[in-house]
């Protein structure tokens, strides 16, 4: 037995290892896909003594159960992870969870478990690439690294995965590698009783280039695929044929992909990888020889450092920019300029947030984004800047086309590479689509940022389906983000100044397609996510808290002994002190009214037991906007009703 392979069985044992001290986990992977996961980690740009070295390879294991290879590697290639940190896999508090998870585990580049959403954000990561590498390259290429991913046959039935495999065509990411497991078991069985489907063919008419390995064990074999990818201006889908479990007595069954092989299983595989039977053993020759592996890991590393200081030496100012960038410090004094909150005409936030979008865009060009074929209503395209294509990676704007679900995983794949501020944008009834890679940019602590327009039945004729009702309600109970529903141009404008200061919570803006009036009492205090828009002239009785549009409607309602409070984001206001909170709803007045066109869900906290809601808790009407207002009762009159039954 050669030394590689006795490697790669070491990648499998440990993996085998941890899965049964912990009694849980998925053994089929490792077993399988370790020979392809040591040729790509072997061959790519990579050092575990600088884990964030700005031009490594990225790699992203999207069939993210199969988070015991990916410790196995970090193990053996030295990125701090040890021996006892193997035995606690799955075990509270360890740096060894379920399914990978970034910046918890030095080494892991993205967050990933939900089927698709690895492979997606990798697209994003590539699309990073490519446009930072055409924005600092010049006669020397200081950008110049490879996105590699394992996926599974799981990961290539999601929808998502499709969405941005078909982008990824479009663009030529040349630089996104993805080898995919295809072994032909899922949960429930054989891939055939689902998934028949020529994956080859598929990834060939979505503009990929596709090379097959008929023996997953064949390690030349996959390297020299990488290679022959890497010549190619498409991206590559590598198939290598596997056998799921491979070497123990469930080899290609169903029973080898989620469960523990038990004591017996263990022992039986091990004897047939000719391997010892001692738990988390790792030989010294095996050792040494990832540590010859990582001595030609570092000679790669050295000379690009060498290639770093001389782009530095010779453009020290885009440089600096880059690291800065890479670092998450960006310029953005553009935020402090009284300019960027000043509007002397009333207009929609969707417009006025388009606005400031453009006023910012003028001082600082690090922005990234676009939206899924809605930039001419969402107001998100950056006027002076053109698109980000094949043919111009050095476009700005991104056309995600009418692919919300993957728009959203790329957006965080963009902000893990990191050099980059990026939103994407769609409507808010379709935060629906979006919302699994939200909850994975809150876990994740990424700063994206989402543009959602149309905000309210103030959508008027198109009806239910695109008359958000209870969207706000599931994009608040999303821990580690905020919502932000500005009233008004001026809070459009703080919204993108909380957005941007945001380093590790994503933000989502929430966006009205009518005309709002500019409020005399709308200040840049809407950062603190609420703050008297409008006070009291007699002794305060009662208090009438609001949000985006509907703030107008509060003000109008107001009489002398009413405050009112705009509310853009509870979760900015919730981080408030307590003396900043009771400044603006004292506990002691009872008396409030709470008014939002959608779901009462999770306002009664701030209209109290004694409060009253005028809010909507069934769907739209198809009807012009201020039609439905009426007829759903958001209306001033109404509000005043309510205050008149205190």
């Amino acid at each position: 037995m050669n030394i590689e392979t006795k490697a790669i069985n070491t990648i499998r044992l440990l993996s085998v290892d941890q899965i049964q001290a912990a009694n849980s986990g998925h053994p089929g992977l490792p077993l399988g896909a370790s020979p392809m996961a040591y040729t790509i980690w072997k061959n790519m740009k990579h050092n575990p003594s600088d884990p964030s070295w700005i031009n490594r390879d990225r790699f992203i294991l999207s069939a993210g159960h199969g988070s015991s290879m990916l410790y196995s590697l970090l193990h053996l290639f030295g990125y701090g992870l040890e021996i006892e940190d193997l035995k606690n896999f799955r075990q509270l508090s360890s740096r060894t969870p379920g399914h990978p998870e970034y910046k918890h585990t030095v080494g892991v580049e993205a967050t990933t478990g939900p089927l698709g959403q690895g492979i997606s954000m990798a697209v994003g990561m590539a699309m990073a690439e490519k446009h930072m590498a055409a924005i600092y390259n010049k006669d020397i290429e200081v950008v110049d690294h490879h996105t590699f991913v394992i996926c599974g046959d799981g990961d290539l039935m999601e929808g998502i995965s499709n969405e941005a495999s078909s982008l990824a065509g479009t663009l030529k990411l040349s630089k996104l590698i993805v080898l995919y497991d295809s072994n032909g078991i899922s949960i429930e069985g054989s891939t055939d009783l689902a998934f028949s489907e020529d994956v080859a063919s598929r990834y060939l008419a979505l503009g990929w280039q596709v090379i097959e390995v008929e023996d997953g064990n064949d390690i030349e074999a996959i390297a020299a695929a990488i290679e022959e990818a890497k010549k190619d201006e498409r991206p590559s889908l590598i198939k290598v044929t596997t056998e799921i479990g491979y070497g123990s007595p469930r080899v290609g069954t169903s029973k080898a992909h989620g469960e523990p092989l038990g004591a017996d299983g263990v022992l039986e595989t091990k004897k047939f990888l000719e391997a010892s039977e001692e738990a988390f053993y790792v030989s010294e020759e095996v050792r040494a020889h990832f540590e010859d592996i990582k001595k030609d890991l570092h000679f790669e590393y050295e000379k690009s450092n060498r290639v770093e200081e001389l782009y530095a030496e010779k453009y020290p100012e885009e440089y600096k920019k880059l690291v800065d960038s890479m670092n998450g410090k960006f310029d953005l004094e553009v935020l402090n300029t009284e300019e960027l909150y000043k509007f002397e005409k009333d207009m929609a936030t969707r417009a006025s947030s388009g606005v400031a979008l453009n006023r910012i865009a003028e001082k600082f060009d690090l922005f990234f984004g676009g939206s899924a074929d809605l930039a001419p209503s969402n107001k998100s395209n950056i006027d002076k800047e053109e698109n980000f294509s094949a043919k111009n990676p050095k476009g700005l704007n991104i056309n995600f086309g009418v692919r919300e679900h993957a728009m959203a995983a790329i957006v965080n794949g963009i902000m893990l590479h990191g050099g980059f501020k990026s939103y994407g944008a769609t409507f808010l009834v379709f935060a629906d689509y979006l919302k699994p890679a939200i909850r994975l940019a809150a876990i994740q602590n990424l700063g994206s940022v989402f543009i959602l327009t149309h905000d309210s039945i103030g959508v008027g004729e198109d009806g239910p389906t695109h008359q958000p009702i209870e969207q706000l309600s599931m994009l608040r109970s999303i821990p580690n983000h905020i919502v932000f529903r500005p009233a008004d141009a001026v809070e459009a404008a703080v919204g993108w100044s909380v957005a941007l200061n945001s380093k590790s919570t994503p933000v989502s803006l929430i966006l009205s397609r009518q005309t709002l009036k500019n409020l005399e009492g709308s200040s840049r205090d809407a950062a603190k996510g609420a703050y008297i828009v409008q006070k009291e002239t007699k002794e305060l009785k009662k208090i009438i808290i609001a949000t985006g549009s509907e703030v107008e409607i509060a003000v109008e309602a107001a009489d002398e002994e009413t405050r009112v409070v705009s509310m853009p984001s509870r979760e900015l206001f919730e981080a408030q002190t307590e003396e900043y909170r009771e400044s603006i709803i004292p506990n002691n007045v009872r008396n409030r009214v709470v008014v939002e066109a959608a779901s009462s869900y999770g306002w009664h906290k701030y209209a109290g037991i004694d409060g009253k809601l005028v809010t909507i808790d069934e769907f739209g009407t198809s009807a012009p906007g201020s039609e439905v207002f009426r007829y759903f009762g958001i209306t001033a009159e109404n509000v005043k009703r309510a205050l008149k039954e205190f």
